[in-house]
C-alpha cells in the first residue's frame, strides 16, 4: 500500500513539473497601449484589461494608458463601462514588447418612450384641465392690475438702469481695467471725469423724482 502511495505522489509530482516547464518555457511579453474612445483624440480611463486564464489584469490610468506583463497566445478582455467589449490575442515570435492603440466602440441602449401624466389616462388630464373653471372677474382684475399704465409707469421710473445703460456701464469698466492693467489704480476722489459722471448721476436721479 505503502509502495503504490509513494508511486502516486511520484507521478502527480513529475506531472506539475512538466506542466511548470511547458509554461516557463512561454515568452514574457511587455503588452502596453493606450485605449481611446469612437473620437479618437482623447483617452479613456479605468478600462479593465484581463487575462481569465491567468487571473490577472490591470486598468488604464486617467489617460487611458496601461502597462501589463503577458504571455504569447494569452487571450485578453478589454471592457469598460458604457462600451463594447473586445478580444486580443497576443501574437507570438514578436519582440519582447507590444504596443497597441485600442479604440472602443461606445455600447449605447435606446429606452423606450416613457410618457408620465398626473391622471392614469390622457384623456382623464384633458377632461380635468376642461372641467376647470375660473372665474371670469379674476382672470379680467389680474390683467387689469398687470397692464395699469399707472403702475407700468411707477415700475418703469424705478428701474435702476436700462438695457443700453448696462451695455456703457459694462464697456466702460472694461475699458478702464484694460487701460490700468500696467499701472497702479488710481483715486476716483482725484479724477475730474469721476466728479462729472457723478454730477449727472445726481441730475439724473433728481429728474426722476419730479
Amino acid at each position: 500500500m505503502k509502495h503504490i502511495l509513494a508511486a502516486l505522489f511520484g507521478i502527480i509530482f513529475m506531472s506539475y513539473a512538466f506542466v511548470s516547464i511547458g509554461q516557463t518555457d512561454q515568452k514574457i511579453i511587455q503588452f502596453s497601449g493606450i485605449v481611446v474612445g469612437e473620437d479618437s483624440t482623447s483617452g479613456v480611463p479605468g478600462v479593465h484589461i484581463f487575462v481569465p486564464k491567468g487571473g490577472r489584469g490591470t486598468t488604464s490610468n486617467p489617460y487611458g494608458y496601461f502597462s501589463m506583463p503577458v504571455l504569447e497566445n494569452d487571450s485578453l478582455i478589454i471592457s469598460a463601462v458604457g462600451y463594447e467589449k473586445m478580444h486580443l490575442i497576443i501574437p507570438e515570435g514578436g519582440s519582447d514588447n507590444y504596443t497597441v492603440i485600442i479604440e472602443l466602440l461606445p455600447d449605447t441602449t435606446y429606452l423606450p418612450e416613457v410618457e408620465i401624466y398626473p391622471f392614469p389616462t390622457e384623456e382623464l388630464l384633458k377632461e380635468a384641465i376642461l372641467a376647470m373653471e375660473v372665474p371670469y372677474q379674476y382672470q379680467y382684475k389680474n390683467m387689469q392690475q398687470s397692464l395699469d399704465q399707472a403702475m407700468l409707469n411707477k415700475m418703469y421710473r424705478n428701474l435702476p438702469m436700462n438695457a443700453g445703460n448696462n451695455y456703457n456701464y459694462y464697456v466702460n469698466q472694461q475699458m478702464l481695467t484694460y487701460n490700468a492693467r500696467f499701472q497702479t489704480t488710481s483715486v476716483p476722489l482725484l479724477n475730474p471725469f469721476a466728479w462729472g459722471e457723478f454730477i449727472k448721476s445726481l441730475k439724473r436721479n433728481k429728474n426722476k423724482k419730479k
